[in-house]
């Protein structure tokens, strides 16, 4: 019997039981391409499966990890074969599907992306889900219009993953970036990213106006609840809040004056069931658009043996920028 290496989580009374063990090839799930993972990464959505702060795991027994760079071992799809390098994000992968954490997967090829040119595996993981999320958000911003000429663009929770990339990805497109974080440290490693300005979130995070002093026409908001509402409170005349996450909460406190009054839009972006058209687009934007080097500077890279310690202190806020995991 050919078992690997794997992160088990089973259904425990006050939370996930999480323990490393071999795990039986003949006990993946159903896929027509099966990997050998390399490389995964650490998201805010793995912490929060890894701590059971939030169900993001719906079923048991599971192997966490929400995405993955490996190269193929067997192949029934057409678009793969054995050899090819690859890339996943989502799909319910560590949530309903069998995950990353784990020296192998098996997954629909359509679930796939290609490894694209010019990116290792684990560059690819230092982008992660939460690097794709950021590509999302700007496409989303850039598909609504708005450019940097327009003004200022704010990004929360910036010191986070998406984050992250987020401002290094605006930053070299051109916009005047405004990073809101609560790690008042950092503001030398954000600076370094690209942000132009540095404010405390506590200035966005506590319950706002209707409508607030106009000072951006673009944002990417990865914290939800009060933030977000803030945040549209205070966009210029006609702009838009690209929003992916829920670090704060997963309410919306808001009114609709900034939609009605200035024309704000909120537009929603979400990376799980995203249309692979709109990945392959992102994914090559990644490749094509972020500086290798402010890449490097945000990465850490971590054995697949820490990866509980680390999940745990994302969900902290004690994280910084992305985080390798090294499995194959």
């Amino acid at each position: 019997m050919t078992t690997f290496r794997a992160l088990v989580a089973t259904k425990g009374e006050t939370g996930p039981s999480l323990a490393f063990a071999d795990f039986a090839e003949s006990d993946l799930m159903e896929g027509d391409v099966t990997v050998r993972v390399t490389h995964s990464t650490v998201n805010y959505k793995d912490g929060l499966a890894i701590s059971g702060k939030a169900p993001v795991v719906r079923r048991w027994p599971m192997i966490p990890g929400i995405d993955f760079a490996g190269r193929v071992e067997t192949s029934e799809h057409p678009d793969f074969k054995p050899g090819d390098l690859v890339v996943l994000n989502g799909w319910g992968t560590g949530e309903t599907h069998l995950g990353a954490y784990a020296q192998k997967s098996r997954v629909k090829g359509d679930w796939l992306v290609p490894l694209p040119a010019g990116l290792t595996p684990a560059e690819a993981m230092a982008i992660g889900t939460a690097g794709y999320t950021a590509m999302l958000c700007v496409l989303a911003l850039e598909r609504y219009g708005l450019k940097p000429a327009d003004g200022p663009v704010v990004v929360t929770g910036a010191a986070g993953g998406v984050g992250s990339v987020a401002i290094a990805l605006l930053a070299k497109a051109g916009w005047h970036v405004i990073a809101s974080t609560g790690r008042a440290e950092e503001a030398d490693y954000l600076k370094g990213l690209g942000a132009s300005e540095i404010i405390d979130r506590n200035e966005l995070s506590q319950p706002g106006r209707p409508l607030g002093k106009e000072r951006w026409i673009a944002g990417v908001d990865a914290v939800g609840s009060h933030t977000l509402a803030n945040l549209l409170s205070m966009t210029k005349y006609g702009g838009a809040i690209a929003a992916c996450g829920l670090a704060q909460g997963m309410d919306l406190p808001a009114s609709v004056a900034p939609f009605i009054l200035r024309g704000v839009a909120l537009l929603g972006v979400d990376s799980v069931m995203c249309p692979k058209p709109r990945r392959l687009e992102a994914w090559q934007r990644l490749a094509a658009d972020l500086d290798r080097d402010k890449l490097a500077a945000m990465t850490t890279t971590i054995p697949l043996e820490d990866v509980i310690e680390t999940g745990k202190a994302i969900v902290e806020g004690k994280v910084k920028g992305r985080v390798v995991v090294e499995i194959g």
